[in-house]
């Protein structure tokens, strides 16, 4: 094994979690950990890197935002939060960004802008034309509008499978997700002392999938299984997945810089590639 990874970014997507975005003991933002977010994307923005930001969070800070402690259950409040908290993201984000002098964008995307070639296409262009000019796009479902319940499929079920989906239309090189884990275990690392991190993962076997458990919190929707999906859906694609705690979201420039950090998905010949092999 070597010492060091050697991962492609000339274009990259992080998609970070509402748990790494949201104190979970008192349901406050972490400002700290979209301080160090807005450092570290706008670091490898001029480092010449193109790179896209996928954000849950929408909702907890919505709730947050209205002095909620409970999540509710009617979908138009969750709707209503989710309006109120995206606008005030889009705050921060903004702020922090502007700070290192990064232009950042804003796309609410729902499922069906994927399904549809004319709005896919759009959907490119528009990326293509923020990244081309420094901008740093800012994506989220659009939760003010997509449900189950409505005629058509509309929802991803959770940001990990728009990561992936994104990742794959723009063509990116890597998809890092950021999350509250270290990575991918062999069995659940809550209930098991002597659970082990898998450092690579080359194909989704059976028992890989079963060590995963999908759980979620009351403030977002995400849990091992979504990720999975994300995985498998970007080794379909022929390219590769980081799964990573983002606590300190600076993680993201180690894993970029080769660091063995999180859980490596992706074809070990893709990376012999990469290394010249």
């Amino acid at each position: 094994m070597q010492d060091k990874r050697i991962i492609k970014y000339g274009r990259v997507v992080v998609k970070i979690g509402t748990s790494s975005l949201i104190h979970p003991a008192t349901g406050k933002v972490n400002l700290q950990t979209i301080e160090r977010l807005a450092y570290t994307l706008s670091a490898l923005n001029n480092q010449g890197a193109q790179v896209v930001l996928v954000s849950s969070g929408a909702i907890g800070v919505g709730l947050d935002r209205m002095h909620l402690t409970a999540r509710p259950e009617a979908i138009a409040q969750q709707q209503a939060l989710a309006a109120i908290g995206q606008m005030e993201l889009m705050n921060l984000y903004t702020q922090r960004f502007s700070d290192y002098g990064t232009q950042v964008g804003q796309l609410l995307l729902t499922h069906d802008v994927f399904d549809y070639p004319l709005s896919k296409q759009h959907a490119l262009d528009t990326f293509n034309a923020l990244l081309d000019q420094g901008v740093v796009p800012i994506v989220n479902e659009n939760d003010s509008v997509a449900t189950d319940e409505l005629d058509h499929h509309t929802t991803f079920g959770d940001n990990d499978q728009l990561s992936a989906m994104v990742a794959t239309l723009i063509g990116a090189d890597t998809l890092i997700v950021l999350s509250d884990i270290d990575g991918l275990f062999d069995k659940d690392p809550n209930k098991f002392a002597d659970a082990h991190l898998l450092h690579e993962v080359e194909h989704l076997s059976a028992s890989v999938i079963m060590g995963a458990g999908g759980t979620s919190t009351r403030f977002g929707t995400g849990g091992m299984v979504t990720k999975l999906r994300a995985a498998e859906r970007m080794l379909a694609g022929g390219g590769q997945m980081v799964l990573a705690n983002g606590a300190d979201p600076r993680i993201v420039l180690r894993i970029l810089a080769g660091e063995r950090l999180g859980t490596w998905f992706g074809h070990r010949e893709l990376e012999d590639a990469v290394n010249g092999n």
